[in-house]
């Protein structure tokens, strides 16, 4: 098999048409030249240089590259078209061939029309089908001969999935050792073969920065290749290698391979062992990427110091504005410096009188891009207020809200961060029958601390499918990772139940799947909120991972009373009603809430306003559903 020197650096192209002509007709063999009637070739003004690559890079001979003369100067001048002719003794046969060449042209050889060797290896001549191969008519690749006239183009059958990337100026310091490596790798080619630099973890933006500015360095054109538009069959991928491999020498190209919505690894692998151009590869944390034979390059991320560096730099004079928010900013929302950049121009441009807060909501609706897809999104509504607790549960739920706050105090200015690099993220286990105010007292966090709050359906999450439920919650928690919103999954117990003696298949899977979830929630920065009414299903490792437990208890008459006072809106006209009747009713706060909406109903279709009569009916309504009885103790006194 042919191989590619590794030397990429891009030579000066031929400046016009008559120079590849010059060049063409000095090649050709005197007996071509005189059947064709041709003058003698002009005398040489300069080598040409694009052919000069094309010999060294692909190896060819002497003769091979006067075959590609020769199907060059027939795509271009008529008079070669008639030497043909005039050679093949028939005026329609005007094309050349391996046999008019192996006669006519200096030092044949036989090989030159081997499928292994470069002309056909690498498609630089195409070989007409339907014809002894000795007499098929060849023709120059236009690509090829495009590359040879100084034609700025691209091979028409990467176009739909290769892409140019802009090229970028300068060099970014905190990148330099990251570039410096994985430029060693491509200028020094493993037992002649050139392994893939494998761009490990960092936000997708950030490896990408890391390939162009390796680009940059090495004196590359980048381009990228998204590596989910593979061809699956192996039939396939090795053409479009070779013709990849080919590109590159010609452009002087390096290729940058994105992951992100990749499925299986089996095309990429194939596709990168047929690869002989320097290729990178993003490769994210925990991914199957990572497991790929190649050169493992880890690209920085930006810490929280990091972080507010470049807040204060993007923002310029509007970040002396900023009220001390810089590190609250920079803790919160772990963007990478793309995103930052974005947000620091918006911020600029919004010229709000509150440049802190404006910024801070700048920040939340760029971060819901990643998790909206993903999860839903829970506009918070409820206030302190709202929530009717025991002390002791309030005073957990205050603490919890400051641990939030004071993240970027205790981790960055104290050195928790530096000292412990896992648990570092805020887990959260509310427990408690279902209606007693789990739910509202996460939407009641979000909003005491301006984040947005995402609720995770779990039956868009857990699969069937070995493998499915770990991907969907890796991308979950990357998100979440980035955005510093709330994470809210309820119904935990069924993520997080309890690992099973292993009796099948099953059993195992099910247990990798939980350990899994607790190395997730080990490792996770953010905000997660559990909810259960099934504390003891819940396996006890994933207790220990947990910050605070609040339990949600019943609540009494007493409580009861406290949240029929405050469940009516102000604006609802109510009548006479007896709060300590109600609050007999033996049932949770979402219920409560479920009578009372059910009996306003009924008391706008009566044009009345909302009385214990419509309230009794809606009770009853609602034990039907809950399959309860209405007992007369529960509404004594009532009409």
């Amino acid at each position: 098999m042919t191989t590619i020197a590794p030397e990429m650096q891009i030579a000066s192209l031929p400046d016009s048409l008559d120079r590849i002509y010059r060049t063409i007709t000095r090649n050709l063999s005197d007996a071509l030249r005189a059947e064709a009637h041709l003058p003698e070739a002009a005398p040489e003004t300069g080598p040409c240089l694009a052919l000069e690559r094309m010999e060294y890079a692909f190896q060819i001979t002497p003769f091979e590259r006067d075959i590609l003369l020769l199907c060059a100067g027939a795509s271009l001048e008529s008079r070669f078209a008639k030497a043909c002719a005039a050679i093949h003794n028939d005026t329609h046969a005007t094309w050349p061939t391996f046999g008019l060449a192996l006669a006519m042209l200096d030092d044949p050889h036989w090989s030159a029309i081997s499928r292994t060797r470069p002309l056909r290896y690498w498609k630089l001549i195409e070989v007409s089908a339907n014809h002894t191969l000795l007499n098929a008519p060849l023709r120059i690749d236009e690509r090829v001969l495009q590359f040879l006239m100084d034609v700025p183009t691209s091979d028409e059958h990467l176009e739909a999935m290769v892409r140019p990337l802009p090229s970028v100026a300068g060099e970014r310091r905190r990148y330099a050792d990251v570039i410096y490596h994985a430029a060693r790798h491509w200028s020094s080619p493993q037992q002649g073969k050139l392994h893939p630099v494998l761009l490990v973890g960092g936000h997708e933006s950030d490896r990408q920065a890391v390939f162009e500015e390796l680009c940059y360095a090495t004196g590359l054109r980048p381009y990228t290749l998204d590596a989910a538009a593979l061809p699956t069959s192996p039939c396939d991928l090795e053409p479009l290698a070779r013709l990849w491999t080919r590109e590159a020498v010609l452009t002087g190209a390096g290729l940058y391979i994105t992951t992100a919505s990749l499925e299986n690894t089996c095309s990429l692998s194939v596709f990168l062992d047929s690869l002989r151009t320097p290729v990178a590869v993003e490769a994210a944390h925990g991914s199957p990427i990572e497991h790929i034979e190649g050169v493992r390059v880890h690209v920085p991320t930006l810490d929280a110091s990091g972080r507010k560096a470049l807040w204060a730099e993007s923002l310029g004079p509007l970040a002396a504005q900023m009220n001390g928010q810089l590190d609250r900013l920079a803790e919160y929302f772990q963007f990478d410096e793309q995103s930052i950049r974005a947000a620091a121009v918006h911020a600029r441009d919004a010229n709000d009188p509150d440049p802190a807060r404006a910024t801070w909501r700048i920040c939340r609706e760029h971060a819901r891009r990643s998790l909206d897809l993903l999860a839903t999104r829970i506009e918070p509504r409820a206030k302190w207020q709202d929530l009717i607790l025991p002390a002791t549960q309030m005073e957990t739920l205050r603490q919890l809200a400051a641990h939030v706050r004071q993240r970027a105090v205790v981790h960055e200015a104290w050195g928790f961060a530096d000292k412990h690099a896992r648990g570092l993220g805020l887990s959260v286990l509310f427990a408690g029958a279902s209606g007693t105010g789990k739910t509202m007292a996460a939407e009641v966090l979000a909003g005491e601390l301006d984040l947005d709050l995402y609720q995770i359906d779990l039956s868009a999450v857990v699969s069937k499918y070995i493998g499915e439920t770990e991907k969907n919650l890796r991308r979950i928690f990357m998100a979440a990772e980035k955005s510093g919103s709330v994470l809210l999954f309820d119904e935990a117990d069924a993520l997080f139940g309890k690992r099973s003696e292993v009796r099948d298949s099953h059993d195992r899977y099910a247990n990798l799947e939980i350990s899994y979830l607790l190395q997730q929630m080990e490792s996770y920065r953010g905000i997660a909120i559990l909810t259960t009414n099934m504390q003891h299903a819940l396996d006890p490792a994933f207790l220990r991972r947990i910050r605070f437990l609040v339990q949600f208890p019943f609540p009494d008459a007493t409580a009861r009373r406290q949240i029929w006072e405050r469940i009516f809106p102000a604006a609802t006209p109510a009548g006479t009603l007896n709060f300590d009747q109600l609050a007999q009713l033996n049932v949770s706060g979402g219920a409560i809430r479920n009578i009372a909406i059910h009996a306003a109903f009924l008391a706008a279709e009566d044009s009345s306003p909302v009385e214990m009569r419509h309230l009794l009916a809606a009770a009853r309504t609602e034990y039907q559903k809950m399959e309860k009885p209405l007992t007369t103790a529960e509404t004594r006194g009532w009409v």
